[in-house]
């Protein structure tokens, strides 16, 4: 599970809606599986764009509403009635076809199969892999992820719709081991951590580390999506100062508390010196009485 720091930040709606009581009236589990259940009874194709980065997909008026509750994709412009057009991204259409099976997906025409798919989309994007495990591993605890680069991030995370709520995490990608080759120098300096977490920080956003490893060194084909697994690492900075103010100011409860001890301390330090001074004077009044006689 991912941990809440912060906690999430809802929106405010008119009229005083209360944002937070929606989304638990109609969490975001439910949503995707009400899209799944509609996608897969459609039959519908997506096409894949000649780059491979990403696909578009025509669906009807009440699809278009439930990806875009889903936050699914990119509504496009057009002119058709009665149908929508999405842009979806390369983990986006990857995880309506292989993680929802929902919709099949061609290229010219041509249906492709699973394996050619993701040879389309790994030679779109030597990250691919490492990047969609990320993603389906966030969608599959239903945190809403997006784009993250206007953030300097890969991803960001969302605890529910965008609509309805700020993103808690940014997120960074980060592939460990042999097979992912070259990939694997993100985040290894302390610059560019320190980075992250300002840029993270400076939006009020949770850096997010997700390192992906596997033992296999193939990443040839979907089934290596099994093998790859993903660690999740929460990032904040310790600002001493802060830390230093905390502990010389503490609050008036503790401040009363401390207070109330210091007279306690020295109503028993009294009580003992006087019975010390009592005993004293005892010893010396005897002490004179036998010198006299």
């Amino acid at each position: 599970m991912l941990m809440d720091k912060a906690g999430p930040r809802w929106k405010k709606g008119k009229d005083g809606k209360d944002f937070a009581a929606l989304a638990a009236a109609h969490p975001m589990s439910s949503i995707v599986a009400e899209l799944q259940s509609s996608l897969k009874g459609s039959k519908l194709v997506a096409t894949l764009s000649n780059q491979g980065r990403d696909a578009t997909l025509g669906v009807n008026l009440q699809q278009a509403t439930l990806l875009n509750r889903a936050a699914f994709g990119r509504v496009l412009d057009n002119a058709e009635a009665g149908k929508q057009w999405f842009q979806l991204g390369a983990e986006e259409v990857f995880y309506l076809y292989h993680g929802l099976k929902c919709i099949s997906v061609s290229e010219s025409k041509k249906l492709l199969s699973e394996g050619e798919l993701w040879d389309h989309l790994c030679s779109a994007s030597e990250s691919f892999p490492e990047m969609y495990k990320a993603y389906s591993h966030l969608r599959s605890k239903n945190w809403v992820v997006r784009s993250g680069l206007q953030y300097g991030a890969d991803f960001v995370a969302y605890r529910h719709h965008p609509a309805l709520v700020h993103s808690e995490f940014a997120v960074v990608v980060v592939p460990e081991g042999v097979e992912f080759g070259g990939r694997c120098g993100r985040l290894k300096v302390w610059s560019d951590l320190l980075c992250a977490l300002r840029a993270s920080g400076s939006v009020a956003k949770t850096l997010l580390v997700l390192t992906v490893s596997s033992s296999i060194c193939e990443l040839s084909s979907p089934d290596c999506l099994e093998q790859l697994v993903v660690h999740e690492r929460t990032i904040t900075r310790w600002i001493a100062q802060q830390c230093r103010e905390q502990r010389c100011e503490p609050s008036r409860e503790e401040a009363n508390n401390e207070e109330q001890d210091h007279t306690r301390e020295t109503v028993v330090f009294n009580y003992w010196g006087v019975i010390l001074g009592f005993t004293v004077l005892s010893s010396l009044l005897v002490y004179k009485l036998r010198f006299r006689q």
